[in-house]
């Protein structure tokens, strides 16, 4: 069957240009390039019957823009959009400068959007139907190898009419995208990208959030599950961090919303409960401390080992106390 494949691809291909495939992941795909015309943020997002297709198609930088290039992929249009971006050209002199050099500009599609929100796409006239693209002040959506036209208006309304923060309405247009129909194929891999408005010059700290789903049967919902839990974790660290400053009401604030997202999480439960002891709220902890063991009793044997790091500051007696799940002394 594979040779099969393989005959039927070189009798397609035939009359491309041999720079076409270089690196040739066949990203057929629909995605979404934004910024959010409020805080500034700017992202992108994709979906596509491919394996691991966030890994090529999308690209962000923090104060400069992002980038999709799909279709038969041109991988360097993402690095090397981003840069042209920096070096001052616009969206639309950095799509003309990669399209032009690309022999196999027929076959791509490209979208690019700077930090001022200006965006351009492009479609070339050999992508297979339905394909399509609209860019507008602050977004570009584009696809291709769709089932029908109506996927990439949809997007667009889904994005518009989303009121979210920017990942959650990125995902809502890839959401729209498969209520239309979708990838004529089917699904596989999804993505999303957000970076901030504005470099700080430290990557590590402008990529907000970066999130992939490699290979599953529902990708969009999936990814859309996991920025979930991503924004219940950001109320763990915001907790955490609550801690540090001595703000015992807003860390107790602020786990009990992640727990609220995820009440079958462990981990947040248990990491709840030890701040508690370490405030010195040691009977309010022990019901969580006690829910936890129950569920797994490797968090009790976890437990002892984080006094001698500091993690967990009790005494020998509220040790014991939390390890037996006695409410009384």
């Amino acid at each position: 069957m594979w040779k099969i494949f393989v005959i039927l691809l070189i009798l397609f291909c035939q009359d491309i240009p041999a720079q076409t495939f270089y690196n040739p992941p066949l990203a057929h795909t629909y995605s979404i390039v934004a910024v959010d015309s409020v805080t500034g943020e700017i992202g992108a997002a994709v979906q596509s019957h491919w394996f691991s297709v966030g890994s090529n198609v999308i690209w962000a930088e923090a104060g400069v823009g992002a980038v999709a290039t799909q279709s038969f992929i041109n991988v360097s249009f993402g690095p090397r959009g981003l840069q042209l971006l920096k070096e001052g050209n616009s969206p639309e002199q950095a799509l003309k400068i990669l399209i032009d050099s690309d022999e196999g500009r027929d076959y791509r599609q490209l979208a690019i959007i700077d930090a001022a929100g200006n965006s351009v796409a492009y479609t070339g006239k050999k992508c297979i139907a339905e394909a399509g693209n609209i860019n507008k002040k602050y977004y570009s959506v584009q696809a291709n190898l769709m089932l029908n036209d109506k996927v990439w208006p949809a997007m667009k309304k889904a994005f518009l009419a989303t009121k979210a923060p920017l990942a959650e309405r990125l995902i809502a247009a890839l959401e729209a995208a498969e209520g239309e129909g979708g990838d004529i194929r089917g699904r596989q891999s999804a993505a999303v990208l957000v970076v901030k408005a504005k470099s700080s010059g430290k990557l590590w700290e402008d990529r907000l959030i970066d999130l992939r789903v490699e290979d599953h049967p529902q990708p969009v919902q999936e990814l859309k599950r996991v920025l979930r839990v991503f924004r219940a974790y950001e109320h763990m660290n915001a907790g955490d961090l609550a801690i540090e400053k001595g703000d015992e009401q807003g860390a107790l604030r602020e786990y009990g919303a992640a727990e609220e997202m995820f009440p079958e999480n462990l981990e947040m439960k248990y990491w709840h409960a030890v701040s508690l002891a370490n405030m010195g709220k040691l009977d309010g902890a022990l019901p969580l401390f006690r829910e936890v063991f129950e569920a797994d009793r490797n968090w009790k044997i976890l437990t002892p080992r984080l006094v001698p790091s500091g993690l967990l500051k009790v005494t020998e007696q509220e040790m014991k106390r939390i390890i037996m799940g006695n409410v009384e002394d």
